[in-house]
């Protein structure tokens, strides 16, 4: 099977193709609960209008000395600007950085000294945080807000571009993901991959089928994660739709949100709909547009139930900020075998293999490892390029030719995929993907833990939490311990890293070799969730304000 070449060669040239077709369709609305949020002006912007604003944008950038290869940090949350920059940007061949606006200084610092871009574009709340960070990793990029002027390319820069090749392989956009190993990896991510992800979507048809007669799709994903960047903005441009994205989900208002914009699709993470099912039911719970939504992580039990309530059927699917649309798998025709966590069938442009620990085919009903590879001559086709500055790893994911997702799946005599669990030591907390590593090794950092280990509890909204077992020197193991620890925490990471649950213990389950016991830990977190004198402390994980 021969993959079918996108018939743009970047970004910026298939928007422009949209706003040639549809100059004067709606491209973004915001609509007034995130404007006011945002202290924007709501409203919709056409493909027209955005067109004549990133050409602004990209011939400033170009003036400013900016060149293919380099790479723009963006921490702008789901604001109109941060797709007009990345276009404008996408433009000159450089690459986007999207930060994620909870990270906090030991995660910024990182960021930076790892992506070493040559600017960065924040928010103004923000921008003191990335100047530390660039000051701190010692890159020293400068950082401006969207309204300011841009600034000349600082000379110190000028040999900072990346290789580059043809556009369609060139880098568009590096997004940071949580792995097994520690520190956050950065995935780059070409035009193909973009490109390929929006037509995928556009084209996937069932009962996703989209049309170019004005879709609407309602998102409250964040921007900088695949699923808003790569599949809802790059399938309404494809179609010529509008997205609508939220600057968060709102339960309370959500229903009205997806009436007043009129949307004619949706995207979701499993949290949502059983905060939604916990609403009392109204007349008004079928009154919307909506004819799909699309996402991952519902809880079975919900999943009929929520779609004879509201009138929508919940696409199921599965995919990796690694995979992009060139392995991704959808359970979007029937039977979707609603109720049993069924991802569906992967398409005739996929191979995917169930795989032992010893590397053989497991038989149907029987549980193994998920492998991926694109059909046809390139195995790689759709997927990231690589994991930046990582060779190592990049070879270990591909290994024997095949990717290795690290979830365990399994597929039944039909043919169909259902999810199992996790082989990775990750925890998905509310659509959040954290490296238990990652969390160990920044409470190691603090003065009074000596051994700590960490794992997923269940939650019954968030599908995970972060549970820390801790090792402490002499003193109290009591809740105010506990709490300034996690109030140390919350100061230096992301607050949805920080646990949600710490338990003090003698000692920890280690190996002959001193390594934690994975297997051992899972039981005893789950030993210790009754345990008296676990603390929970899930009230305290919030956002800290801008």
């Amino acid at each position: 099977m021969k993959s079918q070449i996108p018939p743009f060669d970047t970004v910026f040239a298939a928007f422009a193709d949209s706003a040639g077709r549809w100059p004067d369709r709606p491209f973004l609305h915001v609509l007034e609960e995130t404007a006011t949020v945002y202290d924007i002006p709501a409203g919709e912007l056409s493909y027209g209008a955005a067109l004549a604003e990133i050409k602004r944008l990209r011939d400033a950038y170009a003036a400013g000395g900016y060149r293919a290869g380099m790479r723009v940090m963006l921490l702008m949350e789901n604001r109109p600007g941060f797709f007009l920059n990345w276009f404008a940007l996408n433009a000159l061949g450089l690459s986007v950085v999207p930060v994620n606006p909870d990270l906090q200084s030991a995660e910024l610092e990182y960021m930076a000294g790892h992506a070493r871009p040559v600017l960065a574009v924040a928010i103004a709340s923000r921008v003191a945080d990335l100047e530390q960070a660039a000051a701190a990793s010692g890159v020293g990029f400068p950082v401006v807000t969207p309204e300011a002027d841009t600034p000349s390319l600082d000379p110190r820069f000028a040999g900072m571009e990346t290789p580059q090749g043809a556009p369609l392989s060139r880098e568009a956009a590096m997004l940071y993901t949580s792995g097994t190993t520690g520190k956050p990896k950065g995935c780059v991510l070409s035009n193909l991959y973009f490109l390929h992800s929006g037509r995928w979507y556009a084209k996937a048809g069932g009962l996703c089928a989209m049309n170019e007669h004005g879709e609407r799709m309602i998102t409250p994903l964040p921007i900088f994660h695949m699923n808003a960047m790569a599949y809802s903005l790059m399938a309404m441009i494809t179609v010529g739709g509008c997205l609508i994205a939220l600057d968060r989900f709102h339960p309370r208002s959500w229903w009205q949100s997806v009436r007043d914009s009129r949307a004619t699709c949706l995207h979701y993470l499993g949290v949502m709909p059983s905060i939604l099912m916990k609403a009392e039911p109204t007349e008004q719970d079928r009154a919307h547009n909506v004819r799909f939504g699309f996402g991952a992580g519902i809880d079975p039990k919900l999943h009929g139930p929520f779609e004879e309530r509201f009138g929508i059927p919940l696409i199921e699917g599965w995919a990796m900020t690694e995979t992009g649309a060139g392995a991704v798998i959808v359970a979007n025709h029937e039977p979707r075998k609603r109720g049993t966590n069924c991802l569906g069938q992967p398409g005739p442009d996929i191979e995917a293999r169930v795989v032992a620990d010893d590397g053989s085919e497991t038989a149907p009903g029987q549980p193994g490892e998920l492998l991926v590879r694109h059909a046809g001559e390139d195995p790689r086709f759709g997927f990231f390029s690589e994991y930046y500055a990582n060779p190592e790893a990049t070879a270990e994911a591909w290994e024997g030719g095949w990717f290795h997702t690290g979830d365990i799946v399994m597929r039944d005599a039909d043919g169909d995929f259902f999810f199992v669990d996790r082989k990775k030591n990750v925890i998905r907390r509310s659509g959040e993907n954290i490296a238990a590593v990652e969390v160990e090794s920044f409470l190691m950092q603090h003065p009074d833990i000596k051994a700590a280990a960490v794992a997923a509890a269940p939650d019954e909204l968030r599908g995970d939490e972060v549970f820390a077992c801790l090792v402490v020197e002499s003193g109290e193991r009591d809740e105010a311990r506990a709490r300034e620890i996690a109030e140390w925490c919350l100061d230096r990471v992301a607050y949805y890293k920080v646990p949600g649950y710490i338990a003090f213990v003698d000692a920890l389950p280690l190996t002959s070799t001193q390594k934690i016991q994975r297997g051992e830990l899972k039981s005893l977190v789950a030993r210790l969730l009754t345990d008296p004198g676990t603390v929970d402390t899930r009230s305290m994980k919030k956002r800290r304000a801008a």
